[in-house]
C-alpha cells in the first residue's frame, strides 16, 4: 500500500502548480431545489405462498383494502394470507415534479414474508414529512432476488428477495412549492463548509453578474436574482456554469479502524521530527525428546521438553523530517522503514501527539 501511495504522491507537486477549476454546480446547490422523501404503507398480493400469513397488522390492512372494494370479511375470522405481505414503500420526489408525472418506488417487507417475487402492489398513498399525500403507488414488482425452501428445511437465497422495485410505479398528485421564482433572495449552499470557497464563489459570481452574491456564512450565499421564473431560471443556469478554483482541502488523515486503510490528503505537513521504528521478534522452537530407559531398568519411556528461544530486532532505522516536509516525503520515509498499515497508524498517532503532524486525524 505504501508503494502505491508513494507513486501517487510523487506527482503532487506538478498537480499543485496547475490548480483545477470546478463548476459552481459541482460545489453546491440552490436551497429548496432538491428532492423530497416519500413513505407509505401497503399490501403486496399475488405471492406464491411466501407472504406473511396471519400477521395481525396485515390482516387489518387486508380488511381495509377489501372494505374499499365493497367486500366485507367475516368478523372474528383471520383470513389465510400466505399470498399477501405487508410492505413499506419509499420514493424520492424530484424537485419541480408536477401532478401526473411518474416516479420510481421501492417496496420492502416489514413482516415475515420470505419473498415478494411475482407480487403486485395494491394502490397505496405516499406521504411527505408534512403528512400530506404527494403520490399514489401501484404496480407489479421487479424482484432481483430469489429464495427457495426444500421439504427437508434446507434453503437457498440469491440476493435479497424481500425488496422489490416498480419503475414509474407512482403517480405524482401534489407539487412541492420551492419558491424559487417568487422569493426576494435565493440562497445557494456549499456541500462542505469553507469560508475561502464561499468567498471565491461569491467573487466569481459577482465578476460575471455584478452585485448578485453576498456571503452569509461558511456555507450559504445570498443571491439577488431578477423576478420572474424565466429570467430567474436563465440566471441560475448561468451561475451554475461559472468555473471556480476551489481552495485546498483542510489537512486530514483518515483511518479506517476496521480495515486498516489509511488515507492522507496532500495538505498534510510535518514539523521537524525523527521516527525510529523497529520490530521485536521472539521465536520459540519446541523440539521435545523421547527418553528411553535402559533394558531391565524398570523405568518408563517419557517425553522430555526441549525449548529454544531466540530474540531478534528488525528495522532499526531512523527517519528525519525537515521543516515543511510534504506527504510524499512522509510516505517515502515510512516505505523505507517497511511499516505495515497498522504500524503506519501508530506512527501517525505518535506524530500527532508530538505536535509534528499538522493535520486532523479522523477515525471511522
Amino acid at each position: 500500500m505504501l508503494l502505491v501511495l508513494a507513486a501517487a504522491m510523487a506527482a503532487l507537486p506538478m498537480l499543485a502548480g496547475a490548480a483545477h477549476a470546478e463548476r459552481v454546480r459541482d460545489l453546491g446547490e440552490f436551497q429548496g431545489v432538491r428532492s423530497n422523501q416519500l413513505t407509505g404503507y401497503g399490501i403486496v398480493v399475488g405471492l406464491a405462498g411466501t407472504g406473511d400469513d396471519n400477521l395481525e397488522y396485515l390482516t387489518q390492512a387486508m380488511r381495509g383494502v377489501s372494505g374499499r372494494l365493497g367486500v366485507q370479511l367475516p368478523a372474528g375470522v383471520a383470513p389465510g394470507l400466505k399470498n399477501a405481505a405487508a410492505v413499506m414503500i419509499t420514493a424520492d420526489l424530484p424537485a419541480f415534479a408536477k401532478p401526473g408525472q411518474r416516479i420510481d418506488v421501492t417496496v420492502s417487507t416489514i413482516g415475515k414474508a420470505k419473498s415478494l417475487r411475482g407480487g403486485a402492489l395494491v394502490l397505496a398513498p405516499l406521504y411527505g414529512a408534512d403528512g400530506q399525500i404527494y403520490a399514489m403507488a401501484q404496480g407489479n414488482l421487479a424482484v432481483g432476488g430469489l429464495g427457495i425452501t426444500a421439504k427437508d428445511g434446507s434453503q437457498l437465497t440469491v440476493n435479497v428477495p424481500t425488496v422489490g422495485r416498480i419503475a414509474e410505479g407512482a403517480s405524482v398528485e401534489r407539487a412541492v412549492n420551492t419558491g424559487f421564482d417568487s422569493a426576494d433572495v435565493l440562497r445557494w449552499n456549499l456541500f462542505d463548509a469553507d469560508f475561502l470557497n464561499a468567498a471565491r464563489v461569491r467573487d466569481a459570481i459577482n465578476t460575471k453578474i455584478p452585485g448578485t452574491a453576498s456571503v452569509e456564512d461558511g456555507v450559504t450565499l445570498a443571491l439577488r436574482l431578477p423576478s420572474g421564473a424565466d429570467a430567474r431560471a436563465s440566471t441560475m443556469a448561468a451561475i451554475e456554469a461559472i468555473e471556480v478554483s476551489p481552495a485546498e482541502a483542510a489537512a486530514k488523515v483518515i483511518v479506517n479502524s476496521r480495515t486498516g486503510t489509511v488515507v492522507i490528503n496532500s495538505a498534510v505537513r510535518l514539523s521537524p521530527a525523527a521516527i525510529s521504528h523497529g520490530k521485536l521478534v521472539v521465536k520459540i522452537d519446541e523440539k521435545p525428546r523421547v527418553s528411553q530407559p535402559g533394558p531391565f531398568s524398570g523405568g518408563q519411556t517419557a517425553v522430555v521438553p526441549n525449548s529454544q528461544i531466540s530474540v531478534t530486532e528488525e528495522g532499526n532505522h531512523v527517519a528525519l523530517f525537515k521543516p515543511g516536509a510534504s506527504l510524499s516525503s512522509l510516505v517515502n520515509a515510512l516505505n523505507k522503514l517497511g511499516v505495515s498499515p497498522s504500524d503506519l497508524v501508530a506512527i501517525l498517532e505518535a506524530l500527532k501527539q508530538a505536535g509534528a503532524l499538522k493535520a486532523e486525524m479522523v477515525v471511522i
